[in-house]
């Protein structure tokens, strides 16, 4: 009899996009891949830098819908640690598509958009991640379903140049340096700012854009964990670009770019930040959750 076997490819993914802290994201052209094979035996593959035990994110959101029990899992990934570009919503959603698929579960996408959300704690990522684009996450009422996200294509012509310094911050002390509240007046400008920023994306509108990235909800706040990524912030539109934005919780910088800018804004970007980030060139990718083989 056939050993079952299911690769499962996912991409990494930048949220908040500025303004649209919780809500909006975008997937990236670097990807988690999850191998899964009967074996007979339970192990774990993924090197140095991750669990190779059931506290494995793959292999527990794998275990949301079905034991792991006679399984290895192989896990290869481009998405670095702690950057903020959505390590853990890609190990989630890799797990839940390979179970989904390996047994046959039937699951709808919005299904296991909900046992991600679940998993991870909050959308943008896991959205981006399993649907791929551009995702708009709306907010769930209490003790109801988080609602399907809203999905945009990339806008034409519009790509990434990922910033990614040495550093690594922690997700929650990210999160720990958000005020408990804000003034109104920037409340308000995040609103009109998010609402250029969807419509840019929608109608692949360069000006749109540009304002449309500007953020006085979290990026500020968190300036004191990664100046440096915030000081690159400032520079966007000297270096070329369209814009930038912090990617998630940072300290990575995605530097918005018109595609016959981008090996300016790239050479640019490698000058400004030599001896404390790389820099490259990574598209945003239509493309989310995919079994490529079974």
């Amino acid at each position: 009899m056939t050993a079952r076997r299911r690769l499962v490819r996912v991409p990494a993914s930048s949220a908040n996009l500025g303004p649209g802290y919780d809500v909006l994201a975008a997937a990236l052209s670097l990807s988690l891949e999850l191998d899964v094979t009967e074996a007979g035996e339970f192990a774990v593959d993924a090197g140095t830098d991750l669990p190779a035990d059931r506290s494995n994110l793959c292999v527990r959101a794998f275990e949301r819908l079905h034991t792991a029990d006679g399984l290895r899992f192989e896990i290869r990934s481009e998405i670095p640690l702690a950057r903020g570009l959505g390590s853990s919503a890609a190990a989630i959603v890799a797990g839940l598509v390979a179970a989904d698929h390996m047994f046959e579960l039937g699951l709808e996408r919005e299904a296991l958009y909900a046992h991600a959300v679940a998993l991870e704690g909050h959308p943008d990522n896991v959205a981006a991640a399993l649907y791929g684009g551009f995702v708009l996450c709306p907010q769930a009422s209490d003790g109801e379903a988080p609602p399907a996200p809203v999905r945009l294509e990339p806008p034409e012509g519009v790509e990434a140049v990922l910033v990614l310094p040495a550093d690594t911050v922690p997700t929650a002390d990210a999160r720990a340096a958000l005020p408990p509240a804000v003034p109104l007046t920037d409340a308000v400008a995040n609103v009109a700012s998010v609402s250029q920023l969807v419509l840019g994306i929608e109608r692949s509108d360069l000006a749109l854009l540009g304002r449309g990235l500007a953020d006085r909800l979290h990026q500020p706040a968190r300036r004191p964990l990664y100046e440096r990524s915030m000081e690159l912030l400032g520079r966007a539109r000297e270096l070329g670009a369209i814009g930038a934005t912090i990617s998630g919780a940072g300290p990575s910088v995605i530097l918005w770019s018109f595609w016959q800018d981008t090996g300016k804004v790239v050479k640019a970007a490698t000058a400004a930040t030599a001896g404390w980030a790389a820099v490259r060139r990574v598209p945003f990718s239509p493309l989310g959750a995919d079994v490529p083989e079974l």
